[in-house]
C-alpha cells in the first residue's frame, strides 16, 4: 500500500495526464531494439496505473500513440500495435478486478481492425466499472481533436442547429474527445523533453506541468509519487493572486 505519508491523499490531482516518452531511447542505451524499450514501457503502465486506483486518481490519461506516430517505420508501428493488442487482452482481468474503466480518445479508425476490436471489446466489457477511468490517447492529435469539433460546431450551424454565438469554451470542451472528464490537473512527462507534443492542447490550460529526465521504462511507483508531491507543493491560481487564493 502507498502510505499517506508519501503524498497528501485529501489532495491529490483529480486527472493525471501522462506523455510516456523514452521507451525507444532507453533501448537503445542498452544496445538493444527499440521494440525492447516498448515492451518494457508496458510494465511501467501496470504500474501506475496500479499506483492510480490504489491511491483514489480518478482519471488517468496515457498518451500511447499519437497521430503522428504513424510516421514511424513500419516495422515499429506494427510492433507497437502488437504490444497495445497483448496488453488490452492480458490487462482485462486485472482492470475488471480492480474495478478500472477503460477509455480511449483519437482516431481509433486508423487502428488495424483486430486492434480496434481489444480495444472497443476492453471498452465495452470495462464500462461499468468506476474505480479508475484509464484513458488511453490512440492516433491521438490535439490539433486534429480540436478540428474535428470546430467542423462538428460548424456543421450545427450550418444546419441552423446552433447559433454563433451559444459557442462557449464549455460547449466546445463537450465537443472534444474528453467530453465528460475532468481537464487535467498534473500533466507528467518522462524522457527529458520539454514540449507538449500536440497532446490535449485545449484541456491543459491550466494543468501544472511536471517534467522528468526518467525514461518512461524506468518510470515506477516511487517516481511517480514524487510528482505528486512536486504537484501538490504548487499553488494553483487559476489566473488570481496568491494573495486571493489563500483568502479563498
Amino acid at each position: 500500500m502507498v502510505s499517506s505519508d508519501l503524498v497528501d491523499l485529501d489532495r491529490l490531482p483529480r486527472h493525471v495526464a501522462i506523455i510516456m516518452d523514452g521507451n525507444g531511447r532507453w533501448a537503445q542505451s542498452k544496445k538493444k531494439p527499440r521494440l525492447f524499450g516498448h515492451k518494457a514501457g508496458a510494465d511501467s503502465v501496470r504500474d501506475i496505473v496500479a499506483a492510480s486506483r490504489e491511491i483514489g486518481i480518478e482519471v488517468l490519461t496515457l498518451y500511447a500513440f499519437s497521430s503522428e506516430n504513424w510516421k514511424r517505420p513500419s516495422q515499429e508501428v506494427s510492433g507497437l500495435m502488437s504490444i497495445l493488442k497483448r496488453y488490452l487482452e492480458a490487462e482485462l482481468p486485472r482492470m475488471q478486478k480492480n474495478d478500472i474503466r477503460l477509455v480511449s480518445i483519437g482516431d481509433r479508425n486508423k487502428l488495424p481492425s483486430q486492434v480496434k476490436v481489444s480495444l472497443e471489446d476492453t471498452i465495452a466489457a470495462t464500462s461499468g466499472n468506476s474505480k479508475l477511468i484509464l484513458n488511453l490517447a490512440l492516433s491521438y492529435g490535439g490539433r486534429d481533436e480540436i478540428v474535428r469539433a470546430v467542423r462538428n460546431l460548424a456543421d450545427q450551424c450550418l444546419a441552423g442547429e446552433r447559433s454563433v454565438e451559444s459557442i462557449t469554451d464549455t460547449v466546445i470542451s463537450n465537443h472534444l474527445d474528453t467530453a465528460g472528464l475532468p481537464d487535467p490537473d498534473l500533466l507528467i512527462r518522462t524522457g527529458g523533453e520539454a514540449r507538449l507534443s500536440n497532446f490535449l492542447l485545449w484541456q491543459l490550460s491550466y494543468a501544472e506541468i511536471v517534467f522528468t529526465d526518467i525514461m518512461w521504462p524506468d518510470f515506477r511507483k516511487d517516481v511517480f509519487m514524487q510528482a505528486l508531491r512536486e504537484y501538490q507543493s504548487r499553488e494553483r491560481r487559476f489566473g488570481r493572486t496568491g494573495e486571493q487564493v489563500q483568502t479563498g
